[in-house]
């Protein structure tokens, strides 16, 4: 078994640790995002799956917002755009799967 106390580790800002990644299965990243900071629009080629671990998130989907606290999950399909903002200094997690997606990585990047 590995287990990780989320709280507890040292995981730098802007440098996201990834815990651990198994290709062909999933890739778990711990991420600390300070109060007024933000993971810009972006979308995966996985499914994404976020949890939230301390702090609080701003998530806009589709449009709309989502208030996210300790405790909150949330999921994307994989291509689905998203962003996420810090409103509190922050901790969460993502799960990737499964790693990689189709598409992440290519032949011939452009």
């Amino acid at each position: 078994m590995d287990s990780w106390d989320v709280s507890t580790l040292d995981v730098e800002v802007h440098k996201p640790a990834v815990l651990h990644s198994n290709p062909g299965a999933a890739r778990l990243i711990a991420i600390n995002l300070p109060a007024g900071e933000k993971l810009g629009e972006h979308q995966v080629h996985e499914h994404a799956y976020l949890v939230v671990t301390t702090g609080r998130l701003e998530i806009e989907h589709q449009g709309g917002t989502t208030d996210a606290g300790p405790g909150f999950v949330a999921h994307w399909e994989p291509h689905e755009r998203h962003e996420v903002r810090a409103l509190e200094d922050s901790r969460f997690v993502l799960l990737l799967a499964p790693w990689p997606g189709e598409g992440h990585y290519t032949e011939n990047p452009s």
